[in-house]
């Protein structure tokens, strides 16, 4: 698989007009949404890919802004650009900042229009629901009707999955990877945990310490090193710090640091207060745990509307979203019928696998994304019949052929219909011997450029194991459910 980036980026500003009405019944005015997109919308605007970011994240998910090769690159830049999974040859990809985020969009840090003054903790309490009504503002702002797929992992697999709930004819495919339908106790316990770390922290004074000289970095720096212990696996952080000191060669015997797994989670904290607002933190953990698509508890009536195709992708290691989650949702998802297939990643990395795994979640969403056309499959040399014909030619191709499905044609090469090995049998029952008498004339027909999936579920529906593929009333070939089968099975 060629792999390129999607080069120099820049982040753009989106500011709905409007006010955006929020789950809690409060209102935001001049909301703001900063976003990053990659590629080029084609003409139809039906490429398009939103991509989610998670609970720390940002819109940069791709690319560079500058051409320092050692500046970093976007988040998600294993799977974007031209070559990969989100192949920005073929995709639009857009990643917005969410609501109530830092870094650009609309939150605790950004000016109150009906103060003058920084929000902190006027800012009213979001949902993910309304980062994602937010969301589709901006979609809609750039003309688009329909995404092609929404796509997010942890919290950003949250949105994704509110997306199929709250707006379920607006994307053809979501992929929810390594997240949860609705928050667990001890999901809910480990941001709580985070929260009082930035609260108690003398520094935080009531998440009014933006004009002031210090900030609550102490405690969000906590924060963030009790978040970063769930992202990580035992296996992963036996594997990458052990036991071993850091920096010397025997036990201090005091509260220095002594193992350098000691010694990662403090750099970890100490990087995260130089990007991340404190409030913000408070904020976006408080929408995950409020996170919930049961209704009265049960998850299946709460997704019930769900019209997209669903990829389910779990990490075998992760224990913050663990598969048991995952495998929840799936069973929900099937039971209301919904088309959806389940992937496990097989990783020591633990929750993280989802940004570091490259080799799989490139093949997982590629073959996810990837469309097949009845063109791809169909038979094109077959046996045809004339509609002057009589019952016993047609038994004599069908049994010389070895086939069940006779397209019968005009003399035009049009097609006038279909014979079936049952339709045989019905003509000995009722005597009759001339094709016309016993051939199905209305039949369902579809054309080369439709979508296996779309052919799929339509014969599953209408319980057809073979479809005529017509251009116009020419007759252009076959396509049965055993080749759809193969195809799949190939995947």
């Amino acid at each position: 698989m060629k792999q390129n980036t999607v080069g120099r980026v820049i982040t753009k500003q989106f500011t709905i007009e409007e006010d955006l009405k929020l789950s809690s019944g409060k209102t935001l005015s001049n909301v703001e949404l900063a976003y990053e997109t990659y590629g080029e919308l084609n003409s139809a605007k039906s490429n398009a890919i939103l991509v989610c970011h998670a609970l720390t994240g940002d819109a940069h998910a791709a690319g560079k802004y500058t051409g320092n090769k050692n500046e970093k690159p976007g988040w998600w830049e294993m799977v974007i650009g031209p070559g990969k999974a989100l192949d920005t040859d073929k995709y639009f990809v857009i990643c917005s900042n969410v609501l109530g985020g830092c870094k650009g969009s609309t939150g605790p840090a950004s000016i109150n229009p009906a103060t003058g003054e920084k929000y902190a903790l006027d800012f009213p309490i979001i949902t993910i629901e309304d980062m994602v009504h937010a969301q589709k503002k901006l979609i809609e702002h750039l003309g688009i009707d329909k995404l092609y797929a929404v796509i997010g992992g942890s919290m950003g697999g949250m949105q994704a999955l509110q997306w199929t709930v709250s707006y379920p004819k607006m994307m053809k495919k979501a992929s929810i990877i390594a997240t949860t339908a609705r928050s667990s106790p001890q999901q809910i316990a480990f941001n709580e945990v985070g929260r009082q770390s930035i609260i108690l922290d003398n520094n935080w004074n009531r998440g009014k310490y933006y004009d002031q000289e210090k900030a609550p970095r102490s405690g969000l720096a906590v924060a963030r090193m009790i978040g970063h212990i769930t992202y990580l696996s035992d296996a992963s952080m036996y594997q990458k710090f052990g036991r071993d000191l850091q920096d010397k060669t025997e036990l201090s015997y005091d509260f220095t640091v002594d193992f350098e797994v000691e010694s990662y989670l403090h750099h970890q904290g100490e990087t995260f207060v130089k990007r991340f607002d404190a409030n913000s933190y408070l904020y976006i953990t408080k929408a995950v745990d409020y996170f919930d698509l049961a209704v009265e508890g049960n998850l299946a009536d709460g997704l019930k509307d769900v019209e997209a195709k669903i990829q389910v992708i779990a990490v075998d290691s992760d224990w913050l979203y663990p598969v048991d989650q995952s495998k929840d949702l799936l069973a929900a998802l099937q039971t209301n019928d919904v088309d959806v297939i389940y992937n496990e990643v097989k990783s020591d990395y633990g929750h993280d696998a989802f940004l570091l795994e490259n080799g799989q979640m490139n093949f997982l969403l590629s073959n996810f994304l990837s469309e097949h056309n009845v063109g791809d499959v169909m038979k094109t040399e077959v046996p045809t019949i004339c509609i002057d014909s009589t019952v016993k030619e047609a038994a004599i191709i069908m049994f010389d052929n070895e086939i069940t499905h006779l397209p019968v044609v005009n003399d035009d090469k049009t097609l006038a219909g279909i014979v079936t090995a049952w339709d045989l049998s019905k003509s000995i029952v009722e005597d009759c011997s001339e094709l016309r008498e016993v051939m199905t004339k209305d039949v369902r027909t579809c054309k080369s450029t439709d979508e296996i999936e779309d052919i799929a579920r339509l014969m599953k529906k209408y319980n057809i194991s073979c479809l005529p593929v017509v251009d116009g009333d020419d007759l252009k070939g076959l396509i049965t459910t055993d080749r759809i089968s193969h195809l799949i099975s190939n995947y």
